[in-house]
């Protein structure tokens, strides 16, 4: 009742009825370029790894692989439901309960994964010989089984809680914000744990002085993955910042949904960017693209602008990046 008073009481904040869904497009626009993007990137690497017996036995690219399906999921559900919404469309309960299911579900299992590939680097830098003897080569894949099972919680959660399913609410983005609570601690908690290990391995890498001032490519790499950590994680908790604000009249619902839109493209351009950034930063994966393919001719040009630029050997550089790119060799103890 508080926040429907709230909400009479800012309608004069707000401007006319188009104004929240003249953004839908923008929505649209970007979940479609996203779709296009990670569609290209999920059949060239997944394939790779899936034809390489020794990329699908690592614990990194078999996760990736994972994350790029979820992705790929996510901004396809994300797609077809905002165009139903920018086309008007009247959608049955059912279908729209299943849009949306697949939705949160897929938003979720992408940060499980991060969650979970953040855990593998920490696990394999802090605790080397526990993590050889004990990971196996079925455990990444058992692992993603884990997180798409976890991340279906949340959904289900909220549509058989009570009251949670109403049949006159209609099919708009206003059912996206049900369980709110539940993606704050979701996403806090994975944070958490992220921020943790990735500290521990920081930590760990400057005991062994593979991170020095001097080692510039290990220092660019965890940049790359703090940036796009903080890509997908950020946006959630200025979501919610923005959603207190509108309630509480400090800004207008159009400006909210604005900077709704905005902030929707943004993630979208780091989900692009993550194949980049997880998977072909690694010269393993890239020596193991087929030779002569004008997809890799364009990815190398798409790496060279994330790449060192300066002249290292292969070796320097593959040890550079082993802290939170590579596996770790196996101790002869």
């Amino acid at each position: 009742m508080e926040s429907a008073n709230a909400t009479r009481q800012c309608a004069h904040h707000a401007g006319p009825n188009g104004t929240a869904a003249s953004y839908v497009h923008v929505r649209v626009c970007a979940s479609a370029v996203a779709f296009v993007v990670l569609a290209f990137f999920n059949i060239l690497i997944t394939g790779t790894v899936l034809r390489d017996q020794r990329l699908r036995g690592q614990a990194r690219f078999a996760l990736l692989v994972h994350l790029l399906l979820a992705a790929l999921l996510y901004f396809a559900v994300c797609w077809l439901f905002n165009l139903l919404i920018y086309l008007d469309v009247r959608t049955p309960g059912a279908t729209c309960t299943l849009l949306i299911t697949a939705m949160i579900t897929s938003a979720s299992n992408i940060l499980l994964t991060l969650t979970a590939m953040a855990l593998d680097r920490y696990w394999a830098i802090c605790l080397p010989l526990r993590y050889d003897s004990t990971c196996t080569r079925r455990w990444p894949w058992l692992t993603g089984l884990l997180t798409w099972a976890l991340s279906s919680i949340i959904p289900l959660s909220l549509f058989l809680w009570p009251g949670g399913e109403r049949s006159g609410a209609g099919c708009g983005r206003e059912r996206l914000q049900r369980g709110a609570v539940h993606k704050v601690l979701l996403i806090s908690a994975c944070s958490a744990i992220i921020l943790y290990s990735y500290v521990r391995i920081l930590v760990e890498g400057r005991r062994l002085g593979v991170l020095s001032r001097r080692n510039r490519t290990g220092r660019r790499t965890i940049a790359w993955h703090g940036v796009q950590l903080a890509a997908y994680i950020l946006p959630s908790f200025v979501l919610a910042a923005l959603r207190v604000a509108a309630r509480r009249c400090y800004i207008g619902e159009g400006t909210r949904e604005l900077l709704a839109a905005v902030l929707f493209a943004f993630f979208s351009l780091a989900q692009c960017i993550a194949p980049v950034v997880y998977g072909l930063r690694k010269e393993e994966l890239l020596e193991r693209l087929r030779r002569g393919n004008l997809a890799k001719a364009v990815l190398e040009r798409t790496v060279r602008l994330a790449a060192p630029r300066y002249p290292h050997s292969r070796e320097r550089r593959l040890t550079s990046q082993t802290l939170v790119s590579l596996e770790l060799p196996q101790s002869p103890v």
